[in-house]
C-alpha cells in the first residue's frame, strides 16, 4: 500500500467499519461522515483507499450487487490480514500518539478489538509516559513571568485530564465495570484471506 494511503487519518475507522459488516465506498462514505464528523470523507477518497487496502490485501471486493434501480455496488471485507492490521494501528494509536489527538480518539474508538487485559496495559503505559511529559512541563523556568507561561499551564491542564481520562477507563476495563468484546473480530465484515 502506497505511504500516504498507510497514514491517512481515515484508514483506520474503515476497517473497524468493516469489522462491524462489508460495505461498498458510498456505505462507508455515509458512515465515515455520520460517526466522524470531525474527518473530512469523500466518496472519491473513500474509493482510492478501498483499492489501496485491496491491492495490499486488507480487505477483499466481493461480486458486484444491484440492488432495485442503482448501479451495480461491489462490497468490501476485511481479510485476516486486514485484522491485524487494524489492531496493530489500534495498539499504535494507544501506545504512541501524542496527547490529545485524533490518533488517539480514533484508536479508542476502537479499543474493543483488543483483549481486555492488553487494552489496559496499553492505555497504562500510555498514561504513564504522559505523566512523564507532565513532569516535564511542571517545571516553569526561573525568572519567566506566568503570563508568559500560559500556553504551558493550558497545555498541562489537557494533558492532566487525558491522563486521569485513561486512567479510569484502564482500571474500568480492568474491573470488568464496560462490557468487553475481547478482542473479537468475527462480525459479518470478515472474510478468510
Amino acid at each position: 500500500m502506497p505511504l500516504d494511503a498507510s497514514r491517512n487519518s481515515l484508514v483506520l475507522p474503515m476497517l473497524g467499519l468493516l469489522v462491524e459488516q462489508p460495505a461498498h465506498a458510498y456505505d462507508l462514505t455515509t458512515r465515515l461522515a455520520d460517526r466522524y464528523r470531525h474527518l473530512t470523507v469523500t466518496r472519491s477518497t473513500v474509493t482510492s483507499l478501498l483499492k489501496a487496502l485491496e491491492r495490499a490485501g486488507l480487505v477483499a471486493s466481493r461480486q458486484p450487487e444491484r440492488v432495485g434501480n442503482r448501479p451495480p455496488r461491489t462490497a468490501y471485507e476485511l481479510t485476516d490480514a486486514g485484522v491485524a492490521d487494524f489492531r496493530h494501528k489500534v495498539e499504535a494509536g494507544l501506545r504512541d500518539s501524542a496527547a490529545a489527538s485524533m490518533d488517539f480518539v480514533l484508536a479508542v474508538a476502537y479499543v474493543g478489538i483488543l483483549p481486555a487485559a492488553q487494552a489496559a496495559a496499553l492505555l497504562d503505559a500510555r498514561a504513564d509516559r504522559l505523566d512523564r511529559d507532565l513532569a516535564v512541563l511542571s517545571a516553569r523556568p526561573d525568572g519567566v513571568a506566568e503570563a508568559h507561561m500560559l500556553e504551558v499551564a493550558y497545555w498541562h491542564t489537557i494533558v492532566a485530564a487525558e491522563v486521569a481520562w485513561i486512567r479510569t477507563l484502564a482500571r474500568r476495563i480492568r474491573s470488568h465495570d464496560i462490557d468487553w468484546p475481547d478482542g473479537r473480530a468475527d462480525g459479518p465484515g470478515r472474510t478468510e484471506a
